[in-house]
């Protein structure tokens, strides 16, 4: 049976809190490991043939936290970009920022765009949701559609899940294969609920500065024992070609 290779993984990076106060140590450190640990599952995704990888670095809600907190995560989000893009761009990887940019500091606006200006090209993406929720991601391709009906550009009928899906912020990636969730938590916390339409999903229990290239190969191995049906029966997708796993 010929299995369809897992091109897209998208993974919420939970647990820094956790994991530093199990050591002692700030939040904020926690947040510093989380962010080294990046560079190695960037690594073995590459091992893996992975094409797209969408980390949850910052959510709508995430702004709710102290502020001592938020000023702490934005400033290791300015120092990634700045310090990573020339990098990922030499490793022939690409970089793009999904969410609502408005509330973000002048500074890393502009870091957000020279970044993508330098990591614009290469065979692999990396992905980095900041700012984003589901919802706001859903809502935003409506309001873009509704524009268009409000001044006579498209007709109401011609909305259909296809043509939404063109507005949503990872339309021109594939779809998410499998959404990894570390940290112990049993939910998906608002991330592409769009694009997780027939995901697998793998939640473990370790946290993200723990998270290496050994767990991730154990959600790889645990992708390729599931039998994906997309709403079909399996005998069906034997007969017409279509992979099961």
């Amino acid at each position: 049976m010929t299995i369809e290779p897992l091109k897209h993984v998208a993974i919420i990076m939970d647990g820094n809190n956790r994991w530093a106060k199990q050591r002692g140590m700030l939040g904020s450190s926690g947040h510093k490991a989380g962010v080294e640990r990046i560079r190695d599952v960037l690594t073995a995704c590459t091992d893996h043939k992975i094409e797209v990888i969408t980390l949850f670095a910052f959510s709508s809600e995430n702004w709710r936290r102290p502020p001592k907190e938020v000023e702490a995560l934005m400033g290791l989000f300015l120092s990634y970009l700045r310090r990573e893009a020339k990098k990922l761009n030499k490793e022939g990887v690409r970089i793009r920022i999904i969410g609502d940019r408005t509330r973000f500091s002048g500074r890393i606006q502009q870091a957000i765009a020279d970044a993508e200006s330098i990591a614009n090209s290469g065979d692999r993406t990396l992905v980095i949701a900041a700012d984003y929720g589901g919802k706001w991601d859903i809502a935003n391709a409506c309001k873009q559609l509704a524009e268009q009906v409000a001044k006579g550009e498209l007709a109401p009928e011609a909305i259909d899940e296809e043509l939404l899906n063109q507005y949503t912020s990872l339309a021109d990636m594939p779809p998410v294969d499998l959404l990894i969730r570390t940290g112990g938590e049993l939910r998906i916390s608002n991330f592409l609920l769009w694009q997780c339409a027939y995901a697998e999903f793998y939640f473990t229990d370790v946290f993200w500065p723990d998270f290496d290239a050994a767990e991730l190969k154990k959600a790889v191995d645990s992708f390729y024992t599931r039998q994906r049906r997309f709403g079909g029966r399996v005998e069906d997708q034997k007969s017409s070609g279509i992979a099961s796993a």
